[in-house]
């Protein structure tokens, strides 16, 4: 049987990348998905090829669009038992370089829309009597990471945010936990491998070098998402507060 039959489960940042990846594997083990993304017809086109899915377009940062995208998921469907705050944005750029603006518009999609999303989450998981929550932090939420400071806090950030939600809402039967990937096979990892490699002084590919000496390869979004699956599902029963390490070995090697 399916893992997630019957479950509903908003995704957000599901039109392409890890959070697709998660709503399609998602709806194989069962779930209604329910498809959210600022680009909405990036959205609808992932829900068009799942069965029973909607779309919803919704900017995290704001408080009115994450409400709505609650609401909507809860009235066509029903219920909601599974939430992914997935959305996320970043931007390379050294600390002597960056703005207060830079900081904040990526503090504001990868913190703030998680703390939102989950915040307007939690009367519709208690309704259902429970839920699972499952956040996507980073391998760069345990240690500093050079041109990718706004990054890194906010993924420090979900991760103890998410510990927090476990503590307050376990009586509840909420669980929360955290995925923290290393470097994804993803737009957002690619498009920023040129500013790595200037920063590093690295030849043209030479972070590809790096990745692949260090976690033997680009980690894929299938693997991202089986993760999420098992955290969304029952076979995760036990875990709450938990955070696993998806980097194909990159923190467990000094060399």
């Amino acid at each position: 049987m399916p893992v997630l039959a019957d479950k509903v489960a908003i995704i957000t940042g599901a039109g392409a990348g890890i959070g697709e990846a998660i709503a399609r594997a998602f709806s194989a083990e069962g779930a209604r998905v329910v498809v959210s993304d600022i680009d909405v017809a990036r959205a609808q086109k992932v829900a068009d090829t799942l069965p029973g899915a909607i779309a919803v377009g919704a900017d995290v940062r704001d408080e009115d669009q994450v409400r709505a995208l609650i609401e909507r998921a809860v009235a066509e469907c029903g219920r909601l038992d599974v939430v992914v705050p997935n959305a996320g944005i970043a931007t390379t750029v050294p600390l002597t370089e960056m703005s207060f603006d830079q900081w904040r518009d990526v503090m504001s999609v990868n913190l703030d829309g998680v703390f939102l999303t989950i915040r307007h989450s939690l009367p519709a998981l208690l309704a259902a009597g429970g839920g699972s929550i499952v956040t996507i932090s980073s391998i760069t939420a345990t240690a500093g990471s050079a041109l990718i400071a706004s990054y890194a806090a906010a993924k420090a950030a979900v991760r103890n945010l998410t510990e927090t939600v476990s503590a307050e809402l376990r009586t509840h039967g909420i669980r929360a936990n955290a995925l923290l990937p290393g470097f994804i096979d993803t737009e957002l990892v690619t498009s920023h491998q040129a500013d790595f490699e200037a920063a590093l002084g690295l030849e043209p590919g030479g972070f590809d070098t790096v990745i692949t000496g260090k976690q033997t390869r680009y980690g894929r979004v299938e693997e991202v998402a089986a993760a999420a699956v098992f955290f969304a599902s029952d076979q995760s029963a036990w875990c709450n507060g938990s955070s696993l390490i998806l980097d194909g070995g990159f923190r467990g090697a000094l060399l």
